[in-house]
């Protein structure tokens, strides 16, 4: 094992640049729910549920939006989606402290929906930029960054949120994402490589069952089932530490977690072979369940929390290359703006179904439900493998 990989795939031009400005650009959207929710809490004066329903409305713009606009890029090209939604978005962030709770909830679901997808563009840029034999380590890196961003930027927004306010945090997101715009439209990177544009010479487009099928479904529910371990897992982790009276050892939990995925996502980047995607969701919702038993201090649940987090960025990285190889050139933007609404649909059906089995049974089991709604959701993705199979089996019949 060596850097080699890595420094081979930054070498390619203008991967470097690309991968750094989508990390800068995607940061403030890691608070965007966080911030939501104080303004709603503290600058409102409303309650949780008014909060939550925010959270929720700005979950579903971008699961509706992620794909719509991926496909507005596919037919249009990036510059034209940027400069219209990208103004639609700012309008929408400007607004938000303006206006009141019925408006706000509206706003925020609009401003999901038009704010571009930092994510599926970056993952799309990889996939037009680097050659196949080279996505692995792209992907591990591409997703490394995004769990960096996860573990600097909300101690960030907390600190601003405090000194200033949510209002100015909210204003401030909108500014950064016009800028981000601005420059995005400006550098204009490649969605498409070369080749793919020059074999592109059919005027109609591709129809959804022609790509949609039953491998890229199966790909997207084991990606919905990774967010579900992953914000089960979060949740849990949570509930078990307020339950021990020992939530002020959050923040070390959380970054330990972060260092054992980001640590696991190099490995898996420069090894000659890593495993199957399957393998990897399978293994990292298994591992999770032994630590029901490592709940009473939270250094044992940090050290029994370790195993699982190891496979978090490999799954991600895996998930994103798999997606990007089912991907047809044409309409690459919109699959890879499914798979950001399967993160969100896996994301969203994990906090209600885990915090259940809180409530109902115990915090630690909140792990054990996080695994078992990863596991049923990648049983699912094999039921689509197995289907396939039978197919195949027909057709040689």
């Amino acid at each position: 094992m060596s850097f080699r990989k890595y420094q081979k795939v930054l070498a390619i031009p203008q991967v470097l640049p690309a991968t750094f400005f989508m990390f800068v650009a995607g940061l403030p959207l890691t608070i965007m729910t966080l911030t939501l929710s104080l303004h709603v809490l503290n600058d409102m004066g409303r309650s949780y549920f008014d909060a939550g329903l925010v959270g929720t409305a700005t979950a579903l713009g971008f699961a509706v939006g992620s794909p719509l606009l991926g496909r507005m890029m596919d037919r249009h090209g990036l510059r034209p989606v940027v400069a219209i939604c990208g103004a639609l978005s700012t309008i929408a962030w400007v607004l938000l402290p303006l206006v009141n709770y019925a408006f706000f909830v509206a706003l925020a679901f609009a401003a999901g929906v038009f704010t571009i997808p930092t994510g599926s563009l970056s993952r799309q840029f990889v996939a037009s930029l680097v050659p196949e034999d080279q996505r692995r380590p792209a992907y591990s890196l591409n997703t490394m960054l995004m769990e960096l961003s996860f573990v600097i930027t909300p101690a960030i927004g907390i600190l601003l949120i405090t000194t200033y306010s949510a209002t100015a945090t909210l204003v401030g997101i909108g500014v950064w994402r016009a800028l981000s715009y601005v420059a995005l439209y400006l550098l204009n990177w490649p969605i498409r490589n070369v080749d793919e544009v020059a074999n592109d010479t059919d005027p109609v487009h591709l129809k959804l069952r022609e790509w949609l099928n039953a491998r890229l479904i199966g790909v997207l529910l084991v990606s919905a089932g990774a967010l579900f371990v992953l914000f089960g897992t979060e949740l849990a982790l949570i509930a078990v530490l307020r339950e021990n009276g020992e939530i002020a050892y959050t923040g070390y939990v959380i970054a330990a977690m972060s260092i054992a995925s980001i640590a696991g996502g190099f490995v898996h980047g420069i090894v000659h072979r890593s495993w199957s995607l399957t393998r990897l969701a399978v293994t990292m919702s298994l591992l999770l369940l032994p630590v029901v038993y490592f709940h009473q201090v939270w250094w044992w649940l940090l050290l029994a929390l370790l195993p699982t987090n190891l496979l978090c960025t490999p799954t991600l990285a895996a998930s994103s290359e798999a997606v990007a190889d089912l991907a047809p050139a044409r309409v690459r933007g919109q699959v890879m703006g499914l798979q950001d609404s399967a993160n969100r649909m896996g994301q969203t059906l994990s906090m209600p179904l885990v915090g259940f089995a809180i409530d109902s049974l115990s915090p630690a089991m909140g792990f054990v439900a996080a695994a078992l709604g990863g596991l049923v959701l990648i049983g699912m993705a094999a039921l689509c493998n197995l289907w396939i199979s039978g197919q195949k089996r027909t057709a040689w019949k």
